[in-house]
């Protein structure tokens, strides 16, 4: 299992919205500047599906992250099982007015662990800038 994790300067609340809603997803899941995700479907319930789609801003490369949630518990722990059956949950620990967030997931080589838990844990980075920064 790889885990990655970071501490952000907000209420559980606002962490919890910009994770999960679509407008907001697709201004924070990605890894660097020249990626970006231009399609987010996310139905956050148990036995619902998600999909966001991550391209290179030059079009020349691109994929889908896709699966099924198997079990959400608001504001707390999202668990969810990717197409290629890989699992994978998001925690948030609600700290007064900081929320720490641990992602966990399964790679899907262990050559790969690596690299999967630096695209993680860049993504997380983005996702704290993201809500830190966030003005209503």
């Amino acid at each position: 299992m790889v885990q990655v994790q970071n501490t952000i300067k907000a209420p559980i609340e606002k962490v919890w919205e910009l994770w999960t809603m679509p407008e907001h997803i697709k201004n924070w899941n990605n890894a660097s500047p020249d990626w970006h995700t231009p399609y987010v479907e996310n139905d956050l319930k148990a036995g619902s599906k998600f999909k966001f789609t991550m391209a290179l801003k030059d079009g020349s490369e691109g994929f889908d992250f896709e699966g099924i949630y198997t079990n959400i518990e608001e504001f707390s722990l999202i668990e969810y099982k990717l197409l290629d059956n890989r699992k994978a949950n998001v925690r948030f620990e609600n700290k007064g007015n900081e929320v720490k967030l641990t992602e966990s997931f399964e790679p899907t080589t262990e050559e790969s662990a690596k690299m999967e838990e630096q695209f993680c844990t860049a993504i997380i980075q983005n996702f704290k800038k993201y809500v830190e920064n966030f003005k209503e």
